[in-house]
């Protein structure tokens, strides 16, 4: 199973995002999404799971949950926005994958048996961070996590 994971798109869905995205059996958005019709054209590509972002605030947002848990087989997901308002014990709740969105840094560490992504901004470049998205290739037990940079600088 592939799935993709997309964050701080903050209004703009890149063609680019798009075509990483395409094939994928799920997304997950990590938050900070900017407006609803971002979420029409993902949902056309998969079944989407959506977080709710510190900037999404207007009223169309407001039932977008502020984290989210799926499985995938024996594989279990939670997805929140900011990783400092994790508010559960992963590795004692049975989580394996943690997404995060919020900083923009694409990152990748696995610690106690639980992996943490964040795929970092899909959307407005913010500093001289880079464009990017990843994916989880979900095989039985086993999770291989890549993260792909969209736009060279």
């Amino acid at each position: 199973m592939r799935v993709g994971l997309i964050s701080d798109t903050h209004g703009l869905l890149r063609p680019e995002a798009l075509d990483f995205l395409a094939g994928c059996d799920r997304i997950v958005h990590g938050g900070d999404i900017g407006n609803p019709a971002i979420l029409e054209r993902l949902a056309a590509i998969a079944p989407l799971t959506v977080v709710r972002g510190n900037n999404d605030r207007e009223a169309w947002a407001r039932s977008i949950p502020i984290s989210a848990t799926l499985s995938f087989g024996p594989v279990v997901l939670h997805a929140i926005h900011d990783i400092k308002e994790l508010d559960i014990a992963p590795a004692a709740a049975g989580v394996r994958v943690v997404v995060s969105g919020h900083s923009h840094k694409p990152s990748c560490v696995e610690r106690g048996g639980v992996l943490y992504i964040n795929p970092g901004s899909a959307g407005r470049r913010r500093f001289s961070l880079p464009i990017s998205a990843a994916e989880l290739i979900v095989d039985g037990q086993s999770v291989r996590p890549r993260i792909v940079t969209l736009v060279e600088a």
